[in-house]
């Protein structure tokens, strides 16, 4: 048994991936018109297979200053809770009110609430719209926040309450690490001892997004671009992007998930969450990764301590 694609119904986009309490885990955005974009539901499985929905563990209601769509989640576990970060009200310029937020839970399904009142980036920097916020804690703890639209990508650290901005070495809190092709839709893991970062290329609505990295020594780069591993299969899907990851503890098994247009739609907000394996060469590169309609087979997690 597979578990087939799309892995659960409903028009769903931007997926991220953890895994909580000894399950894997993905964080959607709704996919809708603005108005209707206004809460997150979560998704989870024990074998990757069947999946099970968690509804509206956060709504834009529920946070004060957030007046439009919300999407691009971004969920990370650490003193103890869960903490969520996404983006609200698209905005424009910085006399507009919204930015990249965050929201607190004591479980992985929620209820997950505004811990701040506020947003916690809310202004243009290096000329990155804040949007598409992804956490990344790196094997000291330190945790780092990728964000970025309009084709720049900035990095901050957090500091450990993970609810406020810490600087980098440096002195700086913003430093600049976007690639070439970047347009939105960051991501990074750590991979024996290297730093993948990833991106999604193209326009969110049309037929061509896709996904490319680039590898480094350190998490802020230097990021130079190495090529795409993530594109439109005419025979299977458009639109292929805005991903997350999955890695099997204490293996070097990987899956990738990442929303997908089907070849009968052309709505801008018909997406679908999908998976498939991310494999790697001897050499460290990333293979291209190939849409399928199949999905991937069972995978039980070991056990482990909750959170990640």
């Amino acid at each position: 048994m597979k578990s087939g694609n799309p892995l659960f119904p409903g028009w769903y986009a931007d997926p991220e991936a953890r895994i909580f309490e000894d399950r894997y885990w993905i964080y959607p955005t709704y996919s809708a018109d603005y108005e209707d974009q206004t809460f997150f539901d979560a998704f989870y499985s024990d074998d990757l297979v069947v999946w099970t929905k968690s509804e509206r563990i956060l709504a834009a209601e529920d946070i004060e200053w957030a007046s439009r769509a919300v999407w691009a989640p971004s969920p990370i576990y650490a003193n103890g809770r869960y903490y969520l970060y996404f983006a609200a009200n698209d905005i424009q310029n910085d006399e507009e009110r919204g930015g990249i937020g965050v929201a607190v839970a004591l479980r992985p399904e929620g209820p997950f609430l505004d811990p701040i009142g506020k947003p916690l980036i809310d202004r243009f920097v290096n000329g990155a719209q804040p949007i598409d916020p992804h956490v990344f804690i790196d094997d000291d703890g330190t945790p780092y926040l990728f964000y970025g639209g309009w084709g720049r990508c900035n990095v901050v650290r957090l500091n450990r309450d993970m609810t406020s901005l810490d600087t980098h070495d440096n002195g700086e809190t913003f430093i600049e690490v976007t690639p070439s092709g970047y347009v939105e839709g960051p991501c990074m893991l750590k991979r024996q001892g290297r730093y993948y970062f990833m991106w999604s290329e193209g326009g969110w609505g049309g037929p061509h997004y896709s996904v490319a990295y680039a590898v480094a020594d350190t998490p802020i780069g230097p990021f130079e671009r190495i090529g795409k591993i993530l594109s439109a299969d005419p025979e299977v899907a458009t639109g292929a992007g805005h991903h997350g990851f999955l890695n099997v503890p204490g293996t070097d098994d990987w899956y990738m998930i990442y929303h997908r247009r089907p070849l009968e739609e052309s709505a801008a907000n018909h997406r679908v969450v999908c998976i498939e394996r991310m494999e790697f060469e001897d050499d460290g590169t990333i293979r291209p990764v190939k849409l399928t309609f199949e999905g991937v087979g069972p995978q039980l997690l070991p056990p482990r301590h909750p959170g990640e």
